[in-house]
């Protein structure tokens, strides 16, 4: 890490502290700061987006039916199969990639500021020993708050985005109209307030528990296995990786169902949070418009259960399971192997330890 050797052999033989001894006494703060903003954090928030990126692409039509499931409540088809088959029979071969380059866009973001904040602050807390793993779920709900108050204005819009155009079943449901995600950005902004680019962020914040949890498995799986053998191989990162996301989606997913209904509701979803709303569809109650307060969430969560039973809780859990661990498991295999080709293309130690 830089700065790591800033504080040794600054004394004098006689004792005496010149310049680079006053240096020396103020290292700890200089390596603080080296380590968040170190190469090393540099490359594993680079390598987290663009697996992150890889991924969704492979397997983006699966979260676009995972999505149908969760907000069109009055469609008949049930499995992903039977629901990618419907929207490319009435929307077009490419439907299933509506909304990809804002979905995308997004990622990049999330994910490169979850893996900056992780590593960062995992150097600072850490410092070259061995991780824990009550240390590692604290770093991922630190950094997923950190993320979610950072990039939840992109992933609502990009909720919007890949929504618009589809063919719904329920009727109560108002389709919008936007021309990109400047567009969007604008539209809301015009017509719901700048705080409605914060919507659902209270359940997001609920939320952070998915990745922290995700990461703590993630971690614990990795360290067990750097044991026996000096790195991971392909099948070790796709496999611990998709048993990490499968743990944390099936525990968090009653969340990110609402979670995905506050995002729209600005728009449609009228039906459902009606009693929220106060003067037309986009004037929620003052004291909850923006962060999709608890009493919102426990609202539509009771409401899930009155209509569907507990089952309903968890619809469109097998597009997400589907979709969610292919994805996690690739990104892990993608971001595991660039990050050790470009630790030796750099010619630099991975001197961190799991």
């Amino acid at each position: 890490m830089a700065g790591a050797g800033v504080a040794g052999g600054s004394r004098d033989r006689a004792g005496a502290v010149g310049p680079q001894g006053r240096a020396a006494e103020q290292s700890p703060r200089v390596a603080d700061m080296s380590s968040v903003a170190s190469y090393e954090s540099l490359v594993h928030a680079v390598s987290g987006a663009v697996g992150s990126m890889t991924a969704m692409t492979v397997f983006f039509p699966l979260d676009t039916a995972r999505l149908r499931l969760q907000v069109d409540e009055k469609r008949k088809s049930k499995t992903t199969p039977a629901v990618l088959l419907e929207i490319i029979k009435e929307e077009g071969l490419l439907a299933p990639y509506r909304g990809w380059f804002p979905v995308i866009s997004s990622l990049c973001c999330s994910n490169f500021v979850y893996f900056y904040t992780f590593n960062s602050l995992k150097a600072l807390w850490v410092k070259g020993q061995h991780s824990t793993t009550g240390k590692d779920l604290v770093l991922g709900v630190v950094a997923g708050v950190v993320n979610v108050l950072l990039t939840t204005p992109l992933w609502v819009v990009n909720t919007r985005l890949k929504l618009q155009g589809a063919k719904f079943r329920n009727e109560d449901i108002v389709p919008t109209n936007y021309r990109g995600i400047i567009d969007a950005f604008h539209q809301i902004i015009r017509d719901e307030g700048v705080l409605a680019l914060w919507n659902g962020t209270f359940p997001s914040l609920l939320l952070v528990f998915n990745p922290a949890i995700q990461f703590m498995f993630y971690e614990g799986f990795k360290r067990k296995l750097l044991k026996k053998q000096l790195q991971l191989t392909s099948l070790d990162a796709f496999v611990i990786g998709a048993i990490a996301k499968a743990v944390a989606t099936t525990l968090t997913y009653p969340l990110q169902t609402v979670q995905s209904i506050l995002r729209h509701c600005g728009e449609i979803v009228r039906e459902i949070v009606l009693p929220l709303f106060q003067f037309g569809r986009h004037r929620l109650n003052p004291e909850n418009r923006t962060l999709g307060s608890l009493r919102n969430v426990l609202y539509l969560l009771q409401q899930r259960v009155r209509r569907f039973g507990l089952v309903g809780l968890y619809k469109g859990l097998e597009a997400k399971l589907l979709q969610t661990v292919l994805t996690a498991a690739l990104m892990f295999l993608v971001y595991e192997k660039l990050t050790a080709a470009t630790f030796t293309v750099m010619g630099l130690k991975h001197s961190r330890k799991h």
